[in-house]
C-alpha cells in the first residue's frame, strides 16, 4: 500500500482535488442548514480517494463514519482524536479494540448488546432501527425491549436507520421515515434527547428535508458524483477524482499484427500502438478491452487487445501527435465520465471509484 506522503514516481495515479471536496461539503452544508451535523462517510478509504488519510481534511468534522472497526483504528493511529462511528455492528471479538480506541459503534443484536454489557467498561453506541432496508437493525416495535438489554456501561449516543430507495420510491421512503419516527419517540421517552439522530445518506438528505434530523451521512455526493439521474439538478457538485496514466511504450506495427492476449485484436492497417501502464490489478476492468476510449492530447483513442493485469494498449494511429510519456486520461468527468465507465460495466459509479486498487498512488491537488 502506498503512503500518501511518499513521492509519486509511478506514471499512473488517481488525482484527487481537495478544493473540490471542500466545495461539495459547502454545498451540502448549504442544503441541510447550519443546525445539522455533517458526518462524512469515509469508509473504503473514503470511496477510494484516500481522503480519510488527510488529517487536514477530516479534522474539519466533529464526527466521521466508517464501515468497520479496523478502519476506525486506522484513523486513530493516524491521529484523528474526534468521534468515530462504525456504521455496521462489529464482531464480539473486536470489543476490546472498540473500548481501547474509544470508538462508537452501531448495534442491533441481542448477543452483541449482551457482550457489551459483559465488558463492563463504558462504550458508546448508536442503536440501528430496521425500517425496511432488509439488512440489519431492530424492529421499531422492539425499541423498549432492546433498550432494556443495555447495561449502564453501554452509553446510547444515537439512533439511526437507512433508506433503501430514497432515490426512486417516495412512498416506501415515507413509510420508513414514519417507522423511524415511531422508534425515535420511544427511544427518547426512555433515554431523553439523544445526541445524534440520523437517517439520511446522500439521496435522503437531498430529497427529504424531514429526514435530516440533527445529523446527515453524505457519501458519494461528497466526492462529487451523482447518486441519481436528477442529483445535479438539486445540488451543485464537483468531481474530486481523475484516473490518469502516461504512455510508457510506443511502436509502429504492420497490418496483420496481433495485439495482446489471445490475439483478440489484429491490426488491419499499419498502426502506431501505445502501451499504458495500468491494468486490471489497478482497477482497469477487462470490460474495457477492444474499443473503449481513453483521452490523449485532446483526442479519444481506442483500447485495442485485452486489458492486461498491469497495462493496456491503445491505437494512437489517428492522433495528430503522440509521444512517449504523454498523459492518458482514463476518466476525469470532463472528457470521459465515471458514469460512462460504470454503465459499460453494468455497475454503479461507487464500484468503479472504490475499485481503484491500493497500488495506484493518490496525488492530492491542494
Amino acid at each position: 500500500m502506498f503512503s500518501i506522503d511518499e513521492e509519486i514516481t509511478r506514471p499512473t495515479y488517481l488525482e484527487v482535488s481537495i478544493p473540490n471536496f471542500r466545495y461539495n461539503i459547502a454545498q451540502i452544508r448549504k442544503k441541510v442548514g447550519e443546525g445539522v451535523e455533517i458526518m462524512p462517510v469515509i469508509k473504503a478509504n473514503a470511496y477510494g480517494t484516500y481522503l480519510n488519510r488527510r488529517m487536514d481534511v477530516i479534522n474539519d468534522f466533529n464526527i466521521v463514519a466508517v464501515a468497520n472497526v479496523d478502519e476506525a483504528v486506522y484513523l486513530r493511529k493516524l491521529g484523528f482524536k474526534k468521534e468515530i462511528f462504525v456504521l455496521n455492528q462489529p464482531y464480539e471479538t473486536e470489543i476490546n479494540k472498540i473500548i481501547q480506541y474509544d470508538i462508537a459503534v452501531g448495534i442491533s443484536s441481542n448477543d452483541f448488546a449482551n457482550a457489551l454489557n459483559a465488558a463492563g467498561k463504558p462504550v458508546h453506541v448508536h442503536v440501528e432501527i430496521g425500517t425496511g432496508m432488509g439488512r440489519t437493525g431492530i424492529h421499531p416495535n422492539r425499541v423498549e425491549e432492546y433498550f432494556g438489554y443495555l447495561a449502564d456501561n453501554v452509553i446510547v449516543d444515537g439512533i439511526y436507520t437507512h433508506f433503501s430507495s430514497a432515490d426512486n420510491d417516495d412512498e416506501y421512503s415515507m413509510k420508513q421515515l414514519a417507522s423511524f419516527r415511531r422508534a425515535l419517540e420511544t427511544a427518547e421517552r426512555l433515554k431523553g434527547k439523544l445526541k445524534y439522530v440520523h437517517a439520511a445518506a446522500s439521496n435522503a438528505l437531498i430529497n427529504y428535508p424531514d429526514a435530516r434530523f440533527n445529523m446527515v451521512r453524505p457519501g458519494l455526493i461528497m466526492y462529487g458524483y451523482p447518486t441519481a439521474d436528477d442529483t445535479l439538478e438539486k445540488i451543485d457538485l464537483k468531481p474530486v477524482a481523475s484516473l490518469k496514466s502516461h504512455i510508457s511504450f510506443l511502436k509502429d506495427v504492420k497490418a496483420g499484427t496481433s495485439v495482446g492476449y489471445n490475439r483478440s485484436y489484429i491490426t488491419d492497417r499499419p498502426s502506431k500502438i501505445a502501451t499504458v501502464p495500468i491494468g486490471y490489478a489497478d482497477g482497469m476492468r477487462r470490460t474495457f478491452s477492444n474499443g473503449w476510449p481513453v483521452f490523449i492530447n485532446g483526442h479519444k483513442a481506442p483500447i485495442v487487445g485485452k486489458v492486461c493485469m498491469d497495462s493496456f494498449m491503445v491505437d494512437v494511429t489517428d492522433l495528430p501527435e503522440v509521444h512517449l510519456d504523454d498523459e492518458v486520461i482514463i476518466w476525469d468527468d470532463v472528457h470521459i465520465g465515471l458514469q460512462d465507465l460504470a454503465d459499460k460495466c453494468d455497475t454503479i459509479t461507487y464500484e468503479i471509484l472504490c475499485g481503484v486498487s491500493d497500488r495506484v498512488p493518490r496525488k492530492f491537488i491542494v
